[in-house]
């Protein structure tokens, strides 16, 4: 029944360090648009085919999560490079790994990974397959 993900939502306290993480470290595209009903301004990280559709704590709007919380997602990209240069990219930011690379499971092969944190604390993998 389920094809893929089209989008999903992360629910921020810190919009501007969430907008510069997102965008300067992990390189994703910010795009601003109107939606909702009634509509409303949003925005949204757009990289490969997937969106991140953004939430500032407080100002959620309906329908949102039950409880909407910042840092409590835990995610994983799979890099659109190898991920000596993820870790390059990291470095060359400042951005601390705070584990790997090491070997996981990924959705459909094994992965090598690192993590890191957002300004929110979300959990975030960084991932190539093996």
């Amino acid at each position: 029944m389920i094809h893929h993900i089209d989008h999903i939502v992360l629910t921020t306290a810190h919009e501007e360090a969430c907008i510069d993480f997102y965008t300067r470290v992990l390189g994703m595209q910010l795009e601003s648009f109107i939606g909702g009903s009634p509509p409303v301004p949003r925005k949204a990280f757009l990289f490969g085919s997937q969106k991140i559709n953004l939430h500032i704590q407080g100002k959620e709007f309906e329908p949102k999560a039950d409880i909407p919380t910042p840092g409590s997602l835990d995610m994983c990209f799979i890099a659109s490079c190898p991920l000596t240069e993820v870790i390059q990219r990291l470095q060359q930011e400042q951005w601390p790994v705070i584990e790997g690379p090491v070997i996981r499971t990924g959705a459909r092969s094994k992965i090598r990974s690192v993590y890191v944190r957002d300004p929110d604390l979300n959990l975030i993998e960084i991932s190539e397959t093996i």
